[in-house]
């Protein structure tokens, strides 16, 4: 074994270069110099690989863009990471706080809120987002009441008709553009 890089194993196998591997691998594999690669070590370092490997893959992916625990298991499945090692990737994220379905629903909501939508159409793209239904719930809760965000909203267009309209397709409630707008005449 020799060091190739940072945080990177070159092994060796009888004297000739065989792959390079993460440190972590070494030291959970128990390798070291004159140690016997039987089949079981064998299979305990390819086991550990595929971990490092997954967990490389999400942080590379998080890194990018907040991602939900749901989505970021898929993304690792469609990277051809294998099942149990994204939920250990996943699980070790979510345990250190870099993935948190409860934070991202809040800045989320906020900031589709912020954007002039309501609550029924926030919670949907939350879900749509893989972000559990309690949470989403939770997230919209935390918002400025929905009647008054349609108010801001509707006092924006000015005409009645534009703002129920605007209104329901931004996911309102019929209740908060009632309360924002009145009720339509069926005569106008």
């Amino acid at each position: 074994m020799r060091r190739r890089r940072a945080g990177r194993v070159a092994l060796e196998l009888d004297g000739v270069h065989w792959r390079v591997v993460p440190e972590v691998v070494v030291g959970r594999c128990g390798l070291a110099p004159g140690v016997e690669l039987d089949r079981p070590l064998l299979r305990t370092l390819a086991r550990e690989l595929r971990r490092a490997e997954a967990m490389d893959a999400a942080i590379r992916t998080v890194a990018r863009r907040d991602l939900s625990a749901e989505r970021l298991r898929d993304r690792l499945g469609a990277r051809g990471v294998r099942a149990a090692a994204a939920a250990g990737a996943v699980a070790a994220l979510e345990s250190a706080g870099v993935v948190d379905d409860a934070r991202l629903a809040g800045l989320r909501a906020c900031s589709l809120s912020e954007r002039g939508w309501g609550d029924s159409a926030i919670v949907s793209r939350l879900e749509q987002e893989g972000i559990p239904a309690a949470a989403a719930a939770a997230a919209v809760a935390g918002l400025e009441p929905e009647a008054r965000r349609a108010a801001a909203l509707a006092a924006r267009t000015g005409d009645a008709r534009s703002s129920w309209r605007l209104l329901a397709r931004r996911g309102f409630a019929p209740e908060s553009i009632e309360d924002a707008v009145g009720t339509l005449d069926e005569g106008r």
